[in-house]
């Protein structure tokens, strides 16, 4: 949907979803469509909570490098 029709599109199906709280891949495609749709505050919140929950090095790395992105 985010590619069709934009990413506030795809923002708005991936918010609708409940119960995700403590599910790292919702926070991390909520953190690309923020940053997508330049709410830099928010995804930065999103990239946080998507790294707190990431066990995987290669995969934190990857996500903080995204999160210094947004202050470029």
């Amino acid at each position: 949907v985010a590619e069709a029709e934009g990413p506030e599109a795809g923002l708005e199906i991936v918010e609708s979803i409940t119960g995700l709280d403590r599910y790292q891949p919702y926070h991390v495609a909520r953190a690309d469509l923020l940053r997508r749709t330049g709410a830099g505050q928010d995804a930065d919140r999103a990239y946080a909570r998507a790294i707190e929950l990431s066990d995987n090095p290669v995969q934190r790395s990857f996500l903080e490098r995204r999160r210094a992105e947004l202050t470029r």
